[in-house]
């Protein structure tokens, strides 16, 4: 049975490996090849293994009871090992000896079998660590029916939560996916931490099952589709799709499904979301595989250390502030490698130099590496693997100069300059390239139209098309990068652009609900929103965002504090994640939904 698996550890073993020393390693290794001092024949399907006794021990209380027990006498030498083969057998007996041992794709399910047997937890450490560096569509659910069996409890965690996070695509390409049980595919789509954007995916991702042995099959529909949060798809899609799909439509157990999912489809679309529908299996909406974290800023004439959490399947905000951790504003965020970093930034008396490192999982926040400059009004973008935090104020004057953070040798690295001092200024990556946009003059304080862009394969900047006159704050949605809002010397803004690098270009973007400067922004779930801010008479709690099928903005949650100069970064894939998301039992933190208004239209966005 594929069920969401357990954090119980490894079941406990009576025995711990004992270390040896490499030379000790070496020297005994030798003994063994030469045949010297050696107490023991191992013999598998006729091959023989001289070895030590004591040696064996020390890595496998399989072979300490064997050599141990009262019914074995002592003085044997020779032991026939059934239910493995030589070639496991010989790779056992080397990492006895030597603590290491090859593991390849041909080999791993063999020698994992065969750690098992003899009790040999490094072995079977090395071959989890393996099989999860492997993990794919084609494979994650064999690797967890694999790792179930051998009771591999972390292991399966995380080929299950591969599964969860990467259904809408496995389904498409894994034929593991079709031989699965009906339990073990209940199991799966009715998990809250299932990431799809549309019920409709689970819906005909059980379609796609049955099809694979319909005869067999079929009768299973009405097991499967209360499993499906169906008064949560499009109204369109469910009558035409589900309602009137002849699987459903033979099925007699289908028909109060069918009617109790109109019921609470009529409830939600007349009433509006409430605390109840989280409780509700059939209006619930799934856990998020990204959220939108909003960090520090500016707040009631102060800064602040408050963090909140978007979350954009449920439309709440969630307060995650680590409380011990110090104010700052005009900062930058990025996530990289599990982390959420702060670059730089201002408490109203210093301008810091200094970077935090956010772990989401523990809660805990830690200093790493200072940058060579002070920067608030910083430009943080993230590409192949570094930081890049670009630009900004040092307190004295604007800065061009330009570093890098590695974090595997906890070091930031002064790259090529900027041609002109900038601050203010936003930064996004799009096609391999980090793009700079707009800035704030060091003389005239006036805001210019440029924007460059930096190829790590040339390592040099690059004027672009001039921007857009204003200066707003672009991150990269899907083919294009948008700016947006900002303040052009004279208002603040509520229009937008969006940049298409391929032919060097800008259009215009329907404009903002509200004015804006200074405020978070970022991508999730192929929606761009725009947080807080300042609008140009105060700061601003509000928060909204733009759909670029529809070409259309619509009202997101407010969060729970007004700020502007925050920074906002997603963390994509938590294990954690219902942590940082909206209790689905109970009601949401900061209220209810407020009714989406769209730009354009009276359409409604499925968030």
């Amino acid at each position: 049975k594929m069920e969401e698996p357990s954090t119980s550890t490894r079941g406990q073993r009576s025995h711990m490996e004992r270390k040896m020393s490499a030379m000790a390693c070496s020297v005994f290794n030798e003994l063994r090849l030469e045949g010297k001092l050696c107490d023991v024949i191992i013999k598998v399907n006729g091959m023989e293994f001289n070895a030590h006794k004591n040696i064996l021990c020390g890595c496998s209380s399989y072979f300490l009871a064997l050599f141990t027990s009262g019914w074995n006498n002592s003085e044997k030498k020779e032991y026939n090992i059934p239910g493995v083969s030589p070639e496991m057998m010989k790779l056992i007996i080397e990492y006895a000896y030597t603590r290491t041992v090859p593991i390849t794709a041909d080999n791993v399910e063999g020698l994992l079998a065969a750690a098992d047997q003899f009790s040999i937890l490094g072995i079977v450490r090395a071959c989890c660590d393996f099989l999860e560096s492997q993990l794919c569509l084609e494979n994650c659910i064999g690797i967890c029916q694999f790792a179930d069996f051998y009771h591999c409890p972390g292991l399966r965690r995380k080929a299950y939560l591969f599964i969860l996070h990467h259904f809408e695509e496995l389904v498409k390409v894994s034929q593991e996916f079709l031989e699965l049980s009906a339990g073990q595919l209940r199991d799966i789509i009715e998990k809250d931490d299932l990431n799809v954007k549309q019920e409709d995916v689970v819906f005909e991702a059980i379609l796609r099952w049955i099809a694979q042995a319909p005869s067999e099959r079929r009768a299973c529909i009405s097991v499967l589709l209360p499993k499906v949060r169906m008064a949560l798809m499009n109204a369109e899609y469910f009558m035409n799709n589900v309602k009137n799909n002849e699987l459903v439509k033979d099925s007699e157990e289908c028909k109060p499904i069918i009617i109790n999912a109109l019921k609470a489809m009529y409830d939600l679309n007349m009433n509006g979301p409430s605390s109840s529908d989280f409780r509700n299996p059939m209006t619930r909406p799934r856990l998020p595989y990204s959220i939108l974290l909003a960090i520090g800023g500016w707040s009631g004439g102060s800064p602040t250390n408050a963090i909140e959490a978007y979350d954009a399947r449920a439309d709440r905000w969630v307060n995650a502030t680590v409380q011990q951790e110090s104010p700052r504003a005009y900062h930058g965020a990025a996530y990289l490698k599990g982390f959420v970093y702060c670059v730089g930034g201002f408490d109203s008396v210093d301008y810091f130099n200094s970077v935090r490192k956010f772990n989401p999982v523990a809660h805990t926040w830690h200093q790493v590496a200072p940058m060579h400059s002070r920067r608030c009004y910083v430009s943080v973008a993230v590409l192949d693997g570094f930081i890049y935090a670009m630009g900004g104020f040092d307190g004295y004057v604007r800065l061009n100069t330009a570093e890098r953070y590695e974090p595997e040798t906890n070091q930031w690295t002064l790259i090529s300059p900027m041609h002109d001092q900038r601050s203010d200024a936003s930064a996004t990556t799009l096609y391999g390239k980090k793009h700079v946009y707009t800035e704030r003059h060091l003389k005239t304080r006036q805001c210019l139209l440029s924007c460059v862009s930096q190829s790590l394969l040339k390592e040099q900047l690059s004027p672009l098309y001039p921007a857009p006159p204003r200066r707003g704050q672009p991150p990269a949605h899907r083919s294009h990068s948008h700016e947006v809002g900002g303040f052009d010397g004279t208002n603040r803004l509520r229009s937008a652009e969006a940049y298409n690098p391929l032919t060097n270009s800008w259009r215009p973007v329907p404009t903002m609900f509200n004015p804006r400067s200074n405020f978070g922004i970022e991508v999730v779930d192929d929606l761009l929103f725009v947080v807080g801010g300042f609008n140009g008479f105060t700061t601003t709690f509000n928060a909204e965002c733009y759909d670029e099928r529809t070409d259309e903005w619509y009202d997101a949650h407010d969060m729970g504090i007004f700020r502007s100069a925050l920074s906002c970064c997603v963390v994509p894939g938590l294990p954690n994640v219902a942590e940082y998301a909206a209790a689905r039992d109970t009601a949401a933190p900061y209220g209810q939904r407020d009714e989406p208004r769209a730009s354009a239209s009276n359409g409604l966005l499925s968030v």
